[in-house]
Formats: structure tokens, C-alpha cells, sequence
């Protein structure tokens, strides 16, 4: 989420550079905010009109214009014109628009946000179940995301603590459990619910989110009473506790007669139209 913000609920691809310690923001998307497009492709064609006519009178914020790859509609990651605050303010002044104002205080908000983030991590859980809000989650979906993440935290700092450093060995332990307890990898799971790059967990169902926190749990407190170290007795923790909560999803699959794992998901209707086909 913290590579999505919204401006009166339309989403701004941003992403957070920790070196400069600025946003950079996505031109296509605060174009077509700005100047009202329906669709994103006559927003990207407004933009290269208007940036073709600012490369010609030499605007420098064109011309210091970095790119960076942003999700695009498809899932797909693909590069992007992007701005800082300031090239951003610079734009807004070539866009005739209503709405320049009142973006120009949102873009001043988010930038103001990120400061208090970093100051208190814990306004930054906030943000988060904020934006799960404007994106139409329940509350009962949001808790169990918040909860499924502690309980993840909990996991990677005694993986850390106990010689686990990497990342490819995080993502190695972490496919372990997962495999355990749904039978499916992860990419495979995100196949199913036709995912790209987005977070799979973002898109899992309550259940599926319970199910998950369940596994990590089980395996951090596996690991703890066998004082696991390093990545092959940290696989074999991982292991036992994916499979606990392998067994728990058969039996309530039994008692239901219903799949936990399953394709949903909470992609835009677009998207999973394409996926249908």
C-alpha cells in the first residue's frame, strides 16, 4: 500500500526513494486526475502531447524527468514517467485545472505523512488500514491483515535473530509454509487468483489470511522450542508448522465442503475479465 496513494479515491502510483528520502509520484496518473480523462490511455496520450510541447519551450522538469517501473492496470511492471513534489508542483502550473489547488495540498499532505512515518512507524499501520478502507475492505478483512502481519513480523525477527539473513532465504522459508499448508507454491497461488506483481496477501480471502497467520505462528513457536538455527533447521521448523495448519484446512474443508484456498480476489473488474478470457 505504500506504493499506492488516492486523491479523492483515485489512485496515485507513488514510490518511496529511502537514499533521497522523497516520493516519487506517477505523471500519467495526476494527469489524468487533473485534467478529469476516463480512461488511463487518453491520460497518457494528454501527457505525451503536453510533454512534447514543454520539451519544446524547454521546461527543465521535463527534461530532469526520471522513470521508474510502476504496476500498470494489466499487473504488469512497466516504466513510468515519474516526479518529485517539487517537479510535480512545477506541472501542475502547465495544467489548466480545478483541481490544481487542492492537489497541490494533498501532494504537501502525503509528503508530511511520510515524515511523521518515520518518526513513528505506528502512524504508518495507520495509513495502511486507511487506505484498505478507501479500497473498500471490511473491517473484519482488515484486522486479520494487521493481526497476519504481526504475527509475520514476530516470524522474520527470529529468522533474523537465529541466522537467517538473506532474502532469497526468507522467501525459500516462507514458500516452504506456504506450500505446507495450501498445497500450491506461491507463485502458483498467485497464479490462481491471477496476480502479477501485486502482494498476495492483499488479495487473500479472511479465511486464507487466518490460515497463513496460522502456519507462521505455529512455526515460529516450533522454532523457538527447538532452538532452530540458520536456514536448514529453520526449514525443517517451517515445515512442521505449515503443516499444522495444513491439517486444521483439511478438517474444515471437510466439515464445509468448501475450498480455503481459492482464485478471488480483489483485482479492479478489468482485470479479471482479462483473466476470464
Amino acid at each position: 500500500m505504500n506504493n499506492i496513494k488516492l486523491f479523492e479515491s483515485k489512485k496515485v502510483r507513488s514510490q518511496w526513494n529511502e537514499q533521497e528520502e522523497v516520493w516519487y509520484f506517477s505523471i500519467v496518473d495526476i494527469v489524468g486526475i487533473l485534467t478529469d480523462q476516463p480512461t488511463t490511455d487518453r491520460a497518457r496520450n494528454y501527457w505525451k502531447v503536453l510533454k512534447n510541447r514543454l520539451i519544446k519551450e524547454g521546461n527543465e522538469t521535463v527534461t530532469n524527468c526520471n522513470q521508474l517501473k510502476l504496476e500498470a492496470e494489466d499487473g504488469k511492471m512497466r516504466l513510468t514517467d515519474v516526479g518529485n513534489a517539487e517537479q510535480v508542483f512545477r506541472l501542475i502550473q502547465s495544467i489548466p485545472s480545478p483541481k490544481a489547488e487542492p492537489f497541490k495540498q494533498w501532494l504537501a499532505k502525503v509528503g508530511y505523512e511520510r515524515m511523521k512515518e518515520i518518526a513513528d512507524p505506528s502512524q504508518s499501520i495507520d495509513r495502511a488500514r486507511e487506505n484498505w478502507q478507501k479500497l473498500g475492505r471490511s473491517e473484519k478483512w482488515i484486522q486479520q491483515r494487521m493481526t497476519g502481519q504481526e504475527t509475520r513480523n514476530k516470524l522474520t525477527d527470529y529468522w533474523k535473530e537465529s541466522g537467517v539473513e538473506k532474502a532469497d532465504e526468507f522467501a525459500l522459508l516462507t514458500n516452504i509454509i506456504h506450500e505446507e499448508w495450501t498445497g500450491l507454491t506461491v507463485k502458483t497461488h498467485k497464479d490462481l487468483k491471477g496476480l502479477k506483481s501485486q502482494n498476495l496477501r492483499d488479495h487473500m480471502s479472511e479465511a486464507e489470511l487466518i490460515f497463513t497467520a496460522l502456519a507462521e505462528l505455529s512455526t515460529r513457536q516450533i522454532a523457538e522450542t527447538d532452538e532452530a538455527k540458520g536456514l536448514q533447521e529453520n526449514a525443517k521448523a517451517s515445515k512442521k508448522g505449515g503443516k499444522i495448519a495444513k491439517n486444521a484446512r483439511i478438517q474444515l474443508e471437510e466439515q464445509t465442503g468448501k475450498n480455503v484456498v481459492t482464485g478471488e480476489n480483489f483485482l479492479p473488474p478489468t482485470i479479471n475479465k482479462k483473466k476470464l478470457k
